[in-house]
Formats: structure tokens, sequence, C-alpha cells
């Protein structure tokens, strides 16, 4: 039989409902429905542990804590009720006809494709290499950054009376 396990913090306050009024009962009650609502789950109640945890305290400092837990368990479904169906699935296929294994084609059944036509340079398209394509930048006439958007229109002397005002 195999077990599955739930851990979960103990209530630190009590839990109030009517008729409840010391703080023991509050407490009982919050474990009460704290165990009552993992009991509809299917978990059972094992026991409660002390475990100390080691928590950060300032910038450097560590201190060590206690906190308690309780431990829930309940029953994982049964696998072995699997293994039968699959040694029939096992058993129906047996009956099956078997066919034979595809080969892999050889070496010998391949046929060379026809190589792809060498492809000569054009004169007229656009050079390929580096070092062209500077040559080609440098030589042009005017160059213009494709980042550079700036107004290249002359600047217009507004102090001239002789233009008509905007």
């Amino acid at each position: 039989m195999m077990f599955e396990y739930k851990v979960v913090p103990a209530p630190t306050r009590g839990l109030k409902a009517k008729g409840v009024k010391s703080t023991s009962d509050r407490f009982a009650n919050a474990l009460q429905s704290l165990m009552n609502d993992l009991g509809t789950d299917g978990w059972e109640y094992q026991r409660t542990d002390t475990l100390p945890v080691e928590e950060r305290q300032g910038l450097t400092g560590k201190t060590t804590t206690f906190q308690n837990m309780l431990v829930f368990r309940r029953t994982l479904p049964e696998t072995a009720h699997a293994e039968p169906e699959i040694a029939a699935l096992i058993e129906d296929q047996s009956d099956a006809p078997v066919e034979p294994p595809v080969e892999a084609p050889t070496v010998e059944d391949a046929t060379p494709e026809p190589l792809a036509a060498v492809h000569e340079p054009d004169e007229n398209a656009a050079p390929t290499d580096a070092k062209a394509r500077l040559e080609e930048t440098l030589k042009a006439e005017t160059f213009s950054f494709p980042w550079d958007k700036r107004n290249k229109a002359p600047k217009v002397d507004t102090a001239d009376k002789n233009l008509p005002a905007e």
C-alpha cells in the first residue's frame, strides 16, 4: 500500500465560533476545522511535528525558530489493476500479422542529383564583398547616412526685409 503525505502549518490563532469563548477552545476549534476540511478530501491526520527553521534577522544575522507542522496522509490508488490490461493488449497484438521490416535505401540505389549550374557574377549586380561595397560607397558623389534625417535645405535669413512675413 502506497501513501501520499501532506504537511501544513498548524494554526497560530484560534477560530471564533458560536459558543466558543476561551482562547484554548478557539484554538481547538481552528485545529478541528482544519482537520475536518482535509478529512473530507481523504487526508488522515498522523501527527504534529515541531521543526527548527533558520530565518534571517537583519542584514547578516540568523536566528532559529520552531514551527509546528501537521502531518496528514492518504492512500494512493492501487496501480496493480493496470497490469492485466497491459498484458491483455500485448496478447491481442501477438495474433496480428507480422509485416516485414522496411529496408533503408543503400548507397548503390541512390541516384545522384544533377549539379546546379555555376552562377557567373553579373557585372551590373551590386558587389557582395565588403571591400567592394566600401569602395563603391567612397566613389559615390553624394552619400548620406540613412539615419541622418535632418533637413538639408539651405537656411533662410529671416532678417531680410524683402521676404514676406510668415
